[in-house]
């Protein structure tokens, strides 16, 4: 009996590109939601030129995750696990399809961020990705659920995107490791203050 093939295709709606690594150029469909804008490619290149170090081996949340691209990214780059957060359903069921789609090893959480984040252990992942929708108290609120459950390890890393218009700063207990602009977007990696290592 003839059954149609069920091989993933290209695909559809808004796209992102990888940009290095196992998984280079491929392309992560995401759905047009309000809100869900994937980290500008020039600003995702200059981000993985600075945690290169730090990638082989690392276990990586992408908090706020949307597109997945930089979930994805670092699993690319060799990174040994990627827990990619997001709360709305239509981005949760695109996460998956993409990762079905390459074939990764991620595990998808359909979680509000703080409710994830309150759930974590100490000192549970090497990098975390702060990528929420500009303009709102998700960032500030996530650095400091982060801080107060040291979910962070000791040498970990966070990357912070904002918008310029923001003025974000950094909460106390962390400190800037490498900072850049690129248009209307700030970004910048954070590492724990000396004083708040474990």
């Amino acid at each position: 009996m003839w059954r149609p093939k069920t091989t993933m295709g290209r695909p559809k709606g808004p796209r992102v590109r990888l940009i290095a690594g196992q998984w280079r150029g491929r392309l992560l469909a995401f759905p047009a939601e309000p809100g869900l804008r994937p980290t500008p490619d020039r600003v995702r290149e200059t981000l993985f030129n600075w945690l290169d170090p730090w990638l082989a081996g690392a276990r990586c949340l992408d908090l706020f995750a949307g597109s997945g691209a930089l979930g994805f990214e670092a699993l690319s780059r060799g990174a040994a696990a990627a827990t990619l957060v997001d709360c709305n359903p239509a981005v949760v069921a695109a996460l998956r399809e993409n990762r079905e789609r390459l074939g990764a090893e991620a595990l998808i959480v359909a979680s509000g961020a703080q409710d994830y984040l309150a759930a974590q252990g100490p000192a549970g992942f090497d990098i975390v990705f702060l990528d929420p929708p500009y303009a709102s108290r998700l960032l500030s609120d996530a650095l400091t659920t982060i801080l107060a459950q040291r979910i962070l390890k000791a040498a970990g890393l966070i990357y912070i995107e904002s918008a310029v218009a923001d003025r974000f700063e950094l909460p106390a207990g962390l400190r800037w490791h490498r900072r850049g602009q690129a248009g209307l977007v700030a970004f910048g990696v954070a590492a724990l203050a000396p004083e708040d290592c474990p």
